[in-house]
């Protein structure tokens, strides 16, 4: 039973709390807000009370445009996704991209590259079934895997910065036991753990438990809720990750029925994580106004933390 009773505070803690722009339009799904600009993201996530912004692919690739977009709304870059291709292309063409990435984003001013490892991911194919057609990687795999991020985190390192490696639906590291082999394959000192509640949820783990496991290598954190009823159509129906996407798998803090917050809270409280805690929800904005949620979020978050 999740108790939504109790309150945490974590005001105490260096957390900064932002959004990402996927919550309006979806980098993987065009159509999702395709009507909306990155300005109408920015502003509406700094009128719902947050700080900081991860980076869409409609945000400008121009550094002094983009903080210039940025400052006169009071918000932070906080963070971008990286695609790792290790398993499919030559290790240098991904470091490479990296490197171009690690100084895009600290010249804005941000400590923490998100990173997953897409090569063989399905999570861009609508018609792959998001359980049954999910890649499961090679043992050759997952040692290119490894060395390519212990290679970006010492680039990340000698920037003054850090990666988080995201475990992504689709991808083949989803499940709890994907995400632990790949993580002991790799140095703590240079790969952190982006925490996802809402993947972890997805995936079928306890995302509090997987939080509990990790919180020491945690450097970046995405809050999301997951419907119940919605992850048992995916399975039923045999969805991919696209259409539990459109069908609204996820949502935000405070709205959705499967993840147990006061844990959550409990385990950062316990913690000392500084950092970010970025809102992303990935819904349609045409049935989901995302400013009504992300104030729904931020309210949430408030009540049951003080932040």
């Amino acid at each position: 039973m999740i108790n939504t009773n109790s309150k945490m505070d974590l005001t105490k803690h260096f957390i900064k709390l932002g959004c990402a722009p996927i919550n309006w339009t979806n980098d993987d799904l065009p159509e999702l807000g395709g009507e909306l600009t990155f300005q109408q993201c920015l502003s509406e996530m700094a009128l719902a009370g947050f700080s900081g912004s991860e980076i869409g692919n409609k945000y400008p690739t121009d550094v002094d445009e983009l903080a210039k977009a940025c400052d006169i709304r009071g918000m932070q870059i906080c963070n971008k996704w990286f695609s790792c291709e290790f398993t499919t292309k030559p290790e240098l063409e991904t470091l490479e991209a990296f490197e171009k990435t690690t100084d895009f984003l600290k010249a804005l001013g941000a400590k923490v590259v998100g990173v997953c490892e897409t090569g063989k991911t399905i999570q861009c194919d609508i018609d792959k079934k998001m359980f049954d057609d999910a890649p499961v990687l090679t043992e050759e795999e997952f040692e290119k895997i490894a060395q390519g991020l212990n290679k970006m985190g010492e680039i990340a390192k000698s920037k003054g910065m850090k990666i988080g490696y995201h475990y992504h639906m689709g991808t083949g590291v989803q499940s709890l036991a994907e995400f632990d082999k790949l993580m002991s394959m790799t140095d703590p000192e240079l790969v952190g753990v982006l925490f996802d509640t809402g993947h972890a949820t997805f995936a079928g783990e306890s995302a509090a438990e997987v939080l509990k496991k990790y919180i020491d290598r945690v450097v970046h954190i995405h809050f999301k809720d997951v419907r119940s009823e919605m992850l048992q159509k995916v399975k039923n129906e045999k969805l991919s990750f696209l259409q539990a996407v459109k069908g609204g798998i996820f949502t935000v803090p405070g709205d959705g029925d499967m993840v147990d917050w006061d844990y959550i809270f409990e385990i950062i409280s316990a913690s000392n994580y500084a950092g970010w805690i970025v809102i992303e929800a990935e819904q349609d904005p045409a049935k989901a106004d995302p400013l009504e949620y992300a104030i729904k979020a931020r309210k949430f978050i408030t009540e049951k933390t003080g932040l």
